[in-house]
This record gives structure tokens, C-alpha cells and sequence, in this order.
């Protein structure tokens, strides 16, 4: 299934994950990110607000679903989907069936790892434990997150049997916004999704450059930086918790910017 060109995010939703997944998917949102990382994730409520969806017509094979492996690191010790003492094929394996159980299908499109595990050796285990549920027709896809090391994203596309397909990498500035990363995905195939897109950047959000740009194209900022975003080939996430701004932000498609605008973006990109 083609990846959507915007995701909803439903990272740091709490309890009002349920509804908000709901309305992301009324509103017209075809993707879903999530993570079995209870810490900042509550996945069973995202299966919740999935359930309603379909309550209304909405066709799972229509939704593009995406979670996410997260390593011990970046868990909550008291409250994780596998046990410390486990081996590494273990929880990834548990974590797998626990994702499929809270949003409820036999299918993820696409499934993540988290953040890149050390040494090299043992990213290999994890990845090919991940692989055995892309073999087995239970994952359509397979990426990686949280990656802002070129080598290590090339060490796991040499090593994988089934490459990557989808980077998933925080768009700022602390990074050089993965400028090498990106050329490698476009080189290769892989998708690269961005989040706190938005969060990470209010100085080009306030730029002159963009408010002219909203001002011409009587959209928002946040639009007009999405839809910057799709040009240079780039999925966004969208967290929203507004239905209005859900409903304007899937609006990006129904315009273009010309390309000495997306140049001007770019050079914001310092």
C-alpha cells in the first residue's frame, strides 16, 4: 500500500487518543502512526479510535498502519510489553504481538524500529527477528527510526535482507535536517517521514518567506510548510488535537508551490 502523504501522529495523546484517532480518520487522515511505548504511546486506544472508525465505514485496507519496536532504552521499565531478561528476539517478538492484539488486525503495513540498537550485531537480530514477520505476509514493510547516523542506516541496508523502506527522523536543525540521510533514502527507495515538523522549526514557521507565502496562497503556515515538506519528498506527521486544523492540513495537495518558492524554503534550512 502507497504510503499517505501525511501520517497522524498519536504520540503524547493520553486518553484522548481514542477520540482524536477517531476524528483524524473522519476528518480524512489514511495513515496512523504508533508505538508499543506505553511511556509515550497508549497503542490500545489507538486500536480504540481504529475500531470506531470502522463503526462509520471506514475499511481498514484503506488506513496505512504503522508501529513501532521500541528498544529497553526507550521504555518505561515499570510498564513494557516484554521483560528485561528476555532475550532480544524475545521482545521484539512479544512487543509484535502485543501491537497487533491493541489495534486490533493480523496486518501492520509498515513496522519500525524504535532507535537503533548497539553493537552492530545485535541491530542485525533485531532486524532479522522483523523480518521473519515481513516473510510470514504479518508486515508490509519494514523501517527504521530515530536514525541520524549515515553509517549506521548504511550498515543496516547492506546487512538487510529486506532493506528499509521508511526512515523516520525528527526535522530540525540540531541535525542538519539528515540532508546526507535524505539523499541516501531518495537514492534508494526509502520513504523519509519527519515529525515534530512543526515544533522543531517556529523560526521558518515565522519567516517571511512563509507568512508571504501563506499570505499568496491563503493557507496556513503549517500548510504551506506540509506541503513544502511533500515537494522535497518528505511524509510528514501531523499530531494535531484540532479538527481544524486536520481539516486544512490534509488540504496540501490541492495546490503547488513553484519551485523558486520551495527554493526559498530551502535556504531557511540552515
Amino acid at each position: 500500500m502507497k504510503i499517505p502523504n501525511m501520517i497522524y501522529g498519536t504520540a503524547w495523546k493520553k486518553e484522548n487518543t481514542t477520540d482524536l484517532v477517531f476524528e483524524a480518520l473522519k476528518q480524512g487522515f489514511k495513515g496512523v502512526d504508533a508505538a508499543c511505548q506505553p511511556k509515550h504511546y497508549r497503542e490500545d486506544l489507538v486500536g480504540l479510535g481504529l475500531l470506531k472508525a470502522y463503526e462509520i465505514g471506514i475499511k481498514r485496507e484503506d488506513i496505512f498502519l504503522q508501529t513501532k519496536f521500541t528498544p529497553i532504552d526507550g521504555q518505561d521499565q515499570s510498564n513494557m510489553p516484554y521483560l528485561e531478561s528476555d532475550e532480544i528476539e524475545v521482545q521484539v517478538e512479544k512487543s509484535f504481538e502485543t501491537s497487533k492484539k491493541n489495534l486490533k488486525t493480523d496486518f501492520i503495513n509498515a513496522y519500525i524500529l524504535h532507535s537503533p540498537v548497539y553493537p552492530g550485531s545485535k541491530l542485525q537480530r533485531v532486524w532479522q527477528k522483523m523480518e521473519e514477520f515481513y516473510d510470514k505476509k504479518e508486515v508490509g514493510a519494514l523501517g527504521i527510526s530515530n536514525c541520524y547516523d549515515l553509517d549506521v542506516l548504511v550498515y543496516l541496508y547492506n546487512n538487510a535482507k529486506v532493506k528499509p523502506t521508511i526512515v523516520q527522523n525528527r526535522f530540525y536543525a540540531q541535525s542538519g535536517y539528515d540532508k546526507e540521510i535524505r539523499d541516501f533514502c531518495m537514492k534508494n527507495s526509502i520513504t523519509y517521514e519527519s515529525f515534530w515538523s512543526l515544533t522543531a522549526n517556529p523560526n521558518i514557521l515565522v519567516s517571511d518567506v512563509v507568512k508571504n507565502l501563506s499570505n499568496k496562497y491563503q493557507r496556513g503556515v503549517a500548510e504551506i510548510f506540509y506541503r513544502f515538506l511533500n515537494h522535497i519528498n518528505i511524509t510528514p506527521l501531523n499530531g494535531t488535537t484540532s479538527t481544524k486544523h486536520m481539516i486544512e492540513d490534509l488540504k496540501i495537495s490541492e495546490f503547488e508551490l513553484l519551485e523558486s518558492e520551495i527554493e526559498e524554503i530551502y535556504k531557511l534550512l540552515v
